[in-house]
């Protein structure tokens, strides 16, 4: 790793990566738990409501790719220090619409619009890889589903707790004094690249003229190389019909399981520190008993078998047992597909890659909504289940019948 003034060695890079993280994502859910309750304030019906969380969706998904470029391209401070500064803006533009002298609904907007620089996980997740070897890179990633976890539960308790006590404005204020504080520590502690001489070399490198962060073509060309294409397809396929389901957990949950709103936080509690549990524990022990194509095939055969029990289900017990299998499949295909394309593509592309992956969630919460609202309209909770069933089918299918491909450690 190159030495860079200021910054720490290759341990507390790692340990202050996990924190930064932690304390990104806690900002993150302090922010959703007040938005429903600041744009009822200020006068957001729920169509406008869906068209604000579509907005932030949607400059997620477009600028995952791009930031994974600028990542490579400038290294994980300038990575870090960018998405806090962006994130540092959106909470001071959050903050601003609470307030009554000012035009509330148009700042409102306006702070989705930092989102597309917003990619702390990405740029975390660039800093483990570079750091870690090939076989400790899943638990290494794994490890940042704490983080997750930490953010889902302390996130959500604050922002319900301080918004209450001080006012809705207050966890914007918190969340915008901590993303300073992560902008700072991010320019004092993180060395200027993570990545080795040989990585560093070719990132400087030009790809012809020189490379610009916005070249979509350079960033297509990733999925172009042997084994990553399948890898991300499968990504995206096997994920998707879970994370549509979770997009309308918060209605199904009304609907279907009669749930009062502190319920249905106990049971999203449940589900984070599930979460937690697994990447942080269990996936790690897995990583280093059994190869990653044989971890990815088990997270999608259990896909199969949730989605079946998934359409059987008629009550939120049902849902609490089938609980652990869902978040087993969901974060060992995350972890273990990440792992996987980071080993399948050249180290100087491991921020694009993964910026790449960062993208799949938003596209989930793009397209969930509305296709979720309908499959749910017109089938029930049900048709679910039957979708994931049937499209992990034919991915464990897929993934029998293709021969293994060994990924390309670089």
């Amino acid at each position: 790793m190159p030495s860079s003034r200021g910054a720490l060695r290759r341990p507390w890079v790692v340990l202050l990566t996990y924190v930064l993280t932690a304390l990104e994502f806690t900002c993150l859910f302090m922010q959703f738990s007040i938005m429903p309750y600041l744009s009822r304030k200020l006068g957001l019906d729920p169509v406008a409501f869906g068209y604000l969380q579509t907005t932030f969706g949607v400059l997620q998904l477009l600028g995952g790719p791009v930031f994974g470029r600028f990542a490579d391209q400038r290294g994980a401070r300038a990575a870090f220090l960018l998405s806090f500064l962006a994130a540092s803006l959106l909470y001071a533009l959050l903050a601003a619409s609470c307030s009554p002298a000012l035009p509330g609904v148009a700042l409102l907007f306006a702070s989705r619009l930092p989102a597309v620089l917003m990619h702390t996980m990405p740029a975390a997740q660039m800093v483990i890889a570079d750091l870690s070897t090939p076989e400790e890179r899943p638990e290494a990633l794994g490890r940042l589903g704490l983080c997750f976890g930490i953010g889902v539960i302390l996130g959500s308790l604050l922002g319900g707790t301080l918004s209450e006590s001080y006012g809705i404005q207050c966890p914007a204020i918190v969340s915008l004094v901590v993303n300073l504080l992560g902008a700072v520590l991010s320019f004092t502690c993180i060395p200027a690249s993570t990545k080795g001489a040989g990585a560093s070399a070719q990132a400087s490198r030009p790809d012809g003229p020189m490379a610009s962060v916005f070249d979509l073509k350079a960033i297509s060309r990733l999925l172009l190389l042997p084994g990553v294409l399948r890898v991300f397809l499968v990504k995206v396929v096997s994920g998707l019909p879970s994370g549509i389901f979770m997009v309308m957990f918060s209605v199904i949950s009304m609907d279907f399981f009669r749930l009062e709103a502190a319920q249905a936080g106990y049971l999203m509690s449940f589900f984070g520190v599930l979460q937690m549990l697994v990447q942080g524990l269990v996936i790690g022990r897995l990583s280093r008993r059994f190869s990653e194509e044989a971890l990815l095939r088990a997270s999608v055969l259990v896909f199969v078998l949730v989605g079946l029990a998934m359409a059987l289900m008629s009550n939120v017990f049902h849902f609490c047992l089938l609980t652990p299998g869902l978040v087993f499949s969901l974060c060992t295909l995350n972890v273990v597909t990440d792992s996987m394309l980071t080993k399948a593509v050249p180290p100087s592309d491991t921020g694009t890659m993964l910026g790449l992956c960062a993208s799949v969630p938003p596209l989930t919460r793009t397209l969930g909504p509305t296709l979720g609202g309908l499959l749910y309209r017109s089938f029930g909770v049900s048709v679910f289940g039957h979708v994931q069933f049937a499209i992990n089918v034919l991915v464990l299918l897929a993934l029998w019948g293709a021969p293994a491909h060994k990924d390309k450690v670089q």
